[in-house]
């Protein structure tokens, strides 16, 4: 089993291949080529920094977007977005700007706002995951993140709570996000990707 980890410039991609191989996948692939996206089983997009910078990375890669529409659409291959990563599923961002995303779940990512002025943006840190729905690879537990922006919109499968409800992982059909760090996230976080790398959507 072939595991494409995309490298777009944007992702902690030494952290989370270890945290892969700790989890048990066999043959992580570190690319940027189309053609090995297309021919993996499986796919993982990672993310750090701006979505805007994070989308132009990723579009800037030769025929990388189709490549991963029809990986993860037509071929339905198991994919994980990571953080960012996860944000780029979204319809749009809206970090300096509004701009498109991959258009994979329906919503928009925006600044945190906390109800409490004292709560501080980053949200940083340990904090709960609480599943919104039944998903295989969705177990409660508590995650590392750390992000200014967040998602709004369908297909949410995970919450937590930092001045005020943020999702914490979308999904639809084939295509899982978590807005947290697993490769961070110790054990619960290596037990997620271990069940990613079981998952047979």
């Amino acid at each position: 089993m072939t595991l494409a980890l995309i490298d777009y410039g944007a992702g902690n991609l030494q952290s989370v291949r270890n945290a892969l191989k700790a989890a048990g996948a066999q043959d992580v692939v570190v690319t940027a080529d189309a053609e090995i996206v297309r021919q993996a089983d499986r796919i993982v997009l990672p993310g750090v920094g701006a979505f805007a910078h994070c989308m132009d990375a990723l579009s800037a890669l030769p025929d990388m977007i189709d490549a991963l529409n029809e990986a993860t659409g037509p071929k339905a291959r198991p994919f994980l977005g990571i953080c960012v990563g996860m944000q780029l599923m979204a319809e749009a961002g809206e970090e300096h700007g509004r701009h498109q995303g991959l258009g994979w779940i329906k919503g928009v990512v925006r600044q945190i706002t906390p109800t409490d002025p004292a709560i501080k943006v980053p949200h940083m840190g340990w904090n709960d995951v609480v599943p919104a729905q039944a998903h295989p690879l969705i177990e409660a537990g508590e995650a590392y993140f750390l992000h200014s922006y967040a998602f709004e919109g369908a297909d949410v499968l995970a919450t937590t709570t930092h001045g005020g409800p943020i999702v914490a992982g979308v999904g639809r059909d084939n295509r899982v996000g978590v807005q947290f760090h697993p490769e961070k996230s110790q054990r619960y976080g290596l037990a997620l990707l271990g069940r990613f790398l079981e998952w047979r959507p």
